[in-house]
């Protein structure tokens, strides 16, 4: 006859047995087995710090449909290139090379014409992916990390204005300039960068975007196919037949709501903390500051007024003055976006650097399309107003241009 130990004794002895096991993991030096939550800044997928409750819930709301995947049954195509807005962002930082998208460089109304301004390359079933036709520009464009859009959003147009310098009055060979758009009908004058009127563009490579809400609905509606009440018409294939009925979910297939929680849950993303200061990035950073790199990757910005308390009035290192400035042939699209022209390209913020690996399998994937892997290559491939910048890295000592390098990583 077999003595069976009573179920509290079980809990007892399985409580026994993992304290042993943990201990005998410890003993051999695999404490790394047992995870814990990273820490503040360690992500991208973070909020910022002193939101209330009820912003965190808003935050919450809008993490969950950031991270939906969208299926055929639920709106998905009938044109599009993801399933959902996590799959072009890796961890909400910036995309990998399968991401990218493709923006066509010709005239507004051929690129409609030919599907555009973006190619759709996959379809649901009935529906036709779009090809490239014969001898079109295009402009490969990689996702941008969408961490810190808050900050950008509550920048100040005087802010932006304030930095530019359209003439190169001051003859240091750096003009930049702001890219004045016009925002899409459908977004209001209450909405940050909203309204009838031209409205300086922040968002996107060439600032070609005033609006977050913008952003979102667009993407929503050329990045998934997903119609909202902004945008309730389907995107389809001009240029190939489109069977009746392939995507049958009832237009919009998001409603405003939707659209709210994924911007507000952007607005509230944290920029990931910069690295610990050391003194070779102390001297990386002065090398960086008399090099003129800081004419354009401007150190620090303040913001302004917000409906959001934990971005208002805020200095935040985003290292970009937001103004559009010629790059040489090298780098050039030949692409206008707004007021951009196709040299044109709004500067990169580099914050996020120091843990962008971590998020892309150990890679790092730089410039507007992604092609370069580490930041000397970018630097190298930087011409037009940067060439100065640029030449002045060059001729650095190999270790000055090391430490130029760990300080620009660390952001």
């Amino acid at each position: 006859m077999q003595t069976r130990i009573p179920r509290r004794w079980d809990r007892r002895l399985d409580r026994v047995a993992v304290a042993i096991c943990a201990g005998a993991l410890l003993a051999v030096g695999c404490g790394k087995l047992l995870t814990t939550e990273p820490a503040k800044g360690e992500r991208f997928d973070q909020p910022v710090s002193g939101l209330d409750n009820g912003e965190l819930g808003d935050f919450q709301d809008g993490q969950v449909q950031f991270r939906r995947a969208f299926s055929i049954g639920e709106g998905l195509g009938p044109i599009f290139n993801n399933a959902s807005c996590a799959s072009c962002h890796s961890g909400d930082g910036r995309g990998r090379p399968e991401n990218v998208l493709v923006r066509f460089s010709r005239g507004v109304d051929l690129a409609l014409s030919e599907g555009g301004p973006q190619m759709q390359t996959r379809a649901i079933p009935g529906a036709h992916a779009e090809a490239l036709p014969l001898g079109v520009d295009v402009s490969l464009r990689l996702p941008p990390a969408v961490f810190g859009v808050g900050f950008i959003e509550a920048i100040t147009e005087s802010t932006i204005l304030a930095r530019a310098d359209p003439s190169d009055a001051d003859q240091d060979g750096v003009s930049g300039r702001p890219n004045w758009v016009v925002p899409a009908a459908y977004v209001p004058a209450t909405e940050p960068g909203g309204g009838t009127s031209p409205r300086i563009g922040r968002f996107g490579r060439k600032a070609q975007v005033s609006a977050l809400m913008q952003q979102v609905v667009e993407a929503y509606h050329q990045d998934m196919g997903v119609t909202s009440p902004q945008r309730p018409a389907e995107n389809v294939n001009p240029l190939a037949p489109h069977v009746p009925g392939a995507d049958g979910v009832d237009d919009p297939e998001v409603g405003g709501a939707q659209v709210n929680d994924v911007s507000q849950y952007l607005r509230m993303l944290a920029p990931p903390t910069p690295g610990d200061w050391t003194d070779a990035r102390r001297r990386g950073e002065s090398l960086f500051a008399g090099a003129r790199c800081t004419a354009c990757h401007f150190p620090t910005t303040r913001t302004g007024s917000h409906e959001i308390e934990a971005i208002s009035d805020r200095s935040v290192a985003i290292y970009s003055d937001f103004l559009l400035h010629d790059m040489g042939d090298g780098l050039a699209d030949n692409r206008p976006d707004g007021d951009a022209d196709g040299r044109e390209w709004r500067t990169a913020p580099l914050w996020g650097l120091r843990i962008a690996r971590e998020f892309l399998n150990g890679e790092l994937f730089l410039l507007h399309d992604g092609s370069a892997h580490t930041v000397d290559e970018a630097i190298r491939r930087h011409g037009g107003e940067a060439s100065a910048a640029r030449d002045a890295f060059l001729a650095m000592s190999a270790a000055d241009r090391a430490a130029v390098l760990d300080f620009v990583e660390s952001r």
